[in-house]
């Protein structure tokens, strides 16, 4: 149980941890760590080539003592032979031993030279594989540069984003606060409209509503009427009535009686 509890706070530990962290730092703490170790690896591949270096020298002053040494050997042999032939046998002796001595050396410097010739075979392949780890990780490391930019880019314009709708949210409900918005006047209108529609449906339902049309209708007739009279008095020809619009009834004038005495055809 002990345990358990544990990793449930190192859980919310970390989780809190890393919602505080700001990403930017975060992505520069990766920067710097991979610039680190490629400063590291750098220095570790440096030392394998100096290595490999001092093995090249190493192996160079140990063939000239070869070199050497095989030069002088040949050069006692030869003393010692000659020193027989005349018949010096002190001498001839003295060279044999010198001889001897200088192939001894010499043994030992060719072993020398074979050893630094396996470990310069070694060297070389592990400087080879040096550079290439460090041309690797350079381009690892670029490659992390030019992410670092893209994600900087990234995190600026979430941040621009987030102050975007901080903004919006203030302003929304500022203007919840203070003053109505366009939808709830819209919604005031309509509902105003709806309801005058409705005590006018209301009132043509009824009795009173049915006799005021009829009122309506009526003086809109008599108005027709007087209208035509006014233009028979002035000699004016009545336009055609628009389209529903009563006009009243044209007069009919009765023909003229004929005079006393006239007789009809």
């Amino acid at each position: 149980m002990l345990k358990k509890w544990m990793n449930y706070l190192k859980a919310w530990f970390t989780k809190k941890s890393n919602d505080a962290m700001d990403p930017e730092i975060e992505i520069e703490m990766a920067i710097q760590d991979a610039q680190k170790k490629d400063q590291q690896l750098r220095n570790q591949a440096a030392q394998v080539i100096a290595h490999r270096t001092q093995l090249a020298s190493q192996l160079e002053s140990s063939s000239g003592s070869v070199a050497e040494g095989r030069e002088l050997t040949k050069q006692a042999l030869l003393k010692a032979d000659a020193a027989a032939k005349s018949g010096n046998t002190a001498d001839a002796d003295k060279w044999n031993a010198a001889a001897a001595t200088l192939a001894m050396r010499l043994q030992s410097s060719q072993s020398t030279v074979d050893l630094l010739q396996k470990q310069l075979v070694t060297a070389d392949k592990q400087a080879e594989d040096a550079k290439r780890a460090v041309q690797v990780n350079a381009t690892g490391v670029q490659e992390l540069a030019a992410k670092r930019m893209k994600l900087l880019g990234e995190l600026q314009a979430a941040k621009m984003q987030e102050r975007v709708n901080d903004a919006m949210a203030t302003m929304s409900a500022t203007s919840s606060m203070d003053t109505p918005s366009l939808g709830d006047v819209e919604q005031k209108i309509q509902a105003r409209m709806a309801q005058a529609s409705a005590r006018a449906e209301l009132s043509s339902a009824t009795p009173e509503g049915a006799m005021a049309e009829l009122r309506q209708s009526t003086a809109e007739l008599q108005a027709s009427a007087t209208l035509d009279s006014l233009r028979v008095e002035l000699g004016i020809t009545a336009a055609a009535a628009p389209a529903g619009e009563l006009s009243a009834p044209a007069a009919v004038t009765p023909p003229p009686e004929p005079p006393a005495g006239s007789s009809t055809p």
